[in-house]
């Protein structure tokens, strides 16, 4: 993990006491600051008691599918070096659920809200983006790159024509950008991303987890109910920095950045690879205060670096 030296700790300053541009507009919505949080990492009601939500730009929400899901049995939560194993499930209570009791309350917030959408179909999909887009959530996260479930998710997102055919879909009925989120388990992210591109996505999130297993050679036995789960913090990280740089060098619409960004130098790291926002996640559960700490220390590194603007820190890759 990379850690910031001395002459880059942190102050606590913040984008409303400096002079820097830290605005980022993508697909038509502009966000104060760069800083979203990585879907299935946050709670605006828990994260509240920590830090003022206002000062992130947007928040990535939960993933909401068109019925409520109940999520895989436990165990889905391991320990990894450098890294943690998810196999939630997407449990969720459902978009109508989503819609009445969650989406009021974040919008009482002047983040922006990116709602992310999950399904078992094509039809799942879209007739959630249907409600969703009744509503005034800023964008829509479609995530077809969960490797947690066994329809949909990463099924969709590894299969470059169904990719296509699932933003196609979603972008021919929605009124709201639509950025499609991507699986690191291909071999080829930029056939994707260009295949995406090409049906209309506004934009394009990556990397969702690495599929991965631990097992428990005393019990004998897999440590996740679902054997297999998702791989992320640091580990993952220099694999989302490559994948974040060749989706950038393939695509034009924007790129929002995530997998491993546990400090403001990983956020800039994010930056030169060529992302337009990062997402905090895996960090956000280990400090509840990681998002808005990293801006902090994003603002410091800027600072101590003559960078006035994100374009200019893109701009720096030799």
């Amino acid at each position: 993990m990379i850690s910031l030296n001395k002459n880059q700790k942190s102050t606590g300053s913040s984008s409303a006491d400096c002079d820097l541009d830290l605005r980022v507009t993508i697909a038509g919505v502009t966000l104060d600051n760069p800083v979203t949080t990585a879907s299935g990492t946050f709670s605006a009601r828990e994260s509240g008691a920590f830090y003022d939500i206002n000062e992130l730009g947007a928040v990535i929400t939960k993933g909401v599918s068109l019925e409520p899901w109940d999520g895989n049995p436990t165990p889905r939560i391991a320990e990894a070096y450098g890294g943690m194993l998810n196999a939630v499930g997407l449990q969720n209570p459902g978009v109508d659920a989503f819609i009445k009791d969650e989406l009021p309350y974040l919008k009482s917030f002047k983040t922006k809200v990116i709602v992310n959408v999950a399904g078992k179909t094509k039809d799942e999909y879209c007739r959630a983006v249907e409600k969703l887009c009744e509503t005034d959530a800023d964008m829509l996260e479609i995530n077809i790159s969960c490797p947690n479930i066994k329809e949909g998710g990463i099924s969709f997102g590894a299969d470059t024509a169904m990719a296509a055919e699932i933003t196609k879909a979603v972008k021919r009925i929605s009124t709201k950008p639509i950025l499609m989120k991507l699986t690191p388990n291909v071999t080829d992210i930029a056939e994707i991303a260009r295949a995406v591109e090409a049906e209309g996505a506004d934009g394009i999130s990556l990397i969702n987890t690495l599929l991965g297993m631990k097992i428990d050679i005393y019990k004998k036995k897999p440590v996740l109910w679902n054997r297999m789960g998702g791989l992320s913090g640091p580990v993952v990280k220099p694999v989302a920095v490559r994948m974040v740089y060749q989706v950038r060098r393939a695509v034009k619409i924007p790129v929002i950045g995530l997998g491993g960004i546990m400090t403001g130098e990983d956020a800039v790291e994010f930056f030169m690879a060529g992302a337009d926002v990062i997402s905090i996640g895996t960090a956000a559960l280990v400090d509840p205060q990681a998002p808005v700490r990293i801006k902090r220390e994003l603002i410091d590194f800027m600072k101590s670096n003559g960078y006035k603007n994100l374009q200019e820190i893109r701009d720096a890759l030799l």
